[in-house]
This record gives C-alpha cells, structure tokens and sequence, in this order.
C-alpha cells in the first residue's frame, strides 16, 4: 500500500488517556506490530498497517526536521520522547506524545524500534504547534529539500541552544 496522499480533514481525533498506541517496527521503519488502540485511532486494520513502512500515518504538518532527529537518536542506540501530528486513514489527525525506543539482539544490535504513544496535554501540543509551523516554514522556504531539512535542524538546534537544554529537556518543558 502506497502512503496515502488524503488531504487533512482538520478533524482531531481523540482516544481515552489510560491507552496507549503501540507499535513496532523493523530498523527500516516497517511496521511490524500495531496494538488495537492504534488500529482504531489510525482508522487501519492490523492487515493495513503491518508491512507498511510508518510513515503511512505522517501528517503534512509534521517537520522532517524532527524526524530526522528521531530516527538519527534511536538508530544511535538511544531513546527519543517528541510530540508528533499524524494522520488517520480518512484524513483526520491525532497528536501523541511518543517514547521511541530501539531494540536490541543478543549482542547488542538493533534489530527494530518499540513506540508507545499516550494521549499528549492540550499546552504541550499548542507549544508544539507553533513550534513546528515554524519550522515547517523554514523548511518551505528552500527549493531543495535537503537545504529546507538543514535549514530547520539548524533552527531547531538553535532554539535548544538558546534555551541552554538539550532536547529531551526540552520536549518536556513543554
């Protein structure tokens, strides 16, 4: 199945705040396990999500730039919290407050990625929001791709920077 290219509803879905999404991944980003919750929030069967790569729920009004941070954080062996926009199947969105965790063989390599999502606060989300329409602009404003990526981690290092905190501080300052 091919990344749906639905346009956003404008729609925000909401789950209980006691579930958690959970999935699984390979190191590719495929999907190798999504929980009931995330079945129903995302609007998929499990047949629909397992296989797909995980960006079939990637929300237009998500930065690469933070997904950059992600995947480079946890293919490093490390753990990732962040706020993240996605989309459901029909277009709706949902945003979550996401622990990304890799996991590990036998001898240490990463063999896949863990995530669980919870329901994230109102005030960190609107933090987040405006965070991310920013850097969403910078990342709009290069005609290169590669150049708006850059540009917006810059950015971003920029306002850790200026903050004088590292990331995950920062998430949760939020």
């Amino acid at each position: 199945m091919a990344r749906p290219t639905i346009p956003p509803t404008g729609v925000e879905r909401i789950w209980p705040e006691h579930l958690l999404i959970v999935s699984k991944t390979d190191t590719k980003g495929i999907i190798t396990y999504a929980n009931s919750v995330f079945c129903e929030v995302a609007g998929y069967t499990p047949a629909e999500l397992e296989g797909q790569n995980h960006n079939i729920i990637r929300h237009p009004d998500m930065p690469r730039c933070v997904f950059k941070l992600l995947w480079d954080t946890i293919a490093a062996g490390e753990e990732i919290f962040a706020y993240v926009i996605n989309q459901a199947k029909n277009g709706d969105h949902y945003w979550v407050f996401a622990h990304v965790t890799p996991t590990f063989d036998d001898a240490m390599r990463i063999i896949g990625y863990h995530s669980s999502r919870r329901v994230p606060s109102k005030a960190a989300v609107a933090k987040a929001k405006g965070l991310y329409a920013e850097l969403l602009a910078i990342e709009a404003r290069h005609a290169s791709p590669k150049d708006g990526l850059a540009a917006a981690s810059a950015a971003l290092g920029d306002v850790l920077k200026a903050s004088k905190i590292d990331y995950d501080e920062f998430v949760f300052s939020l």
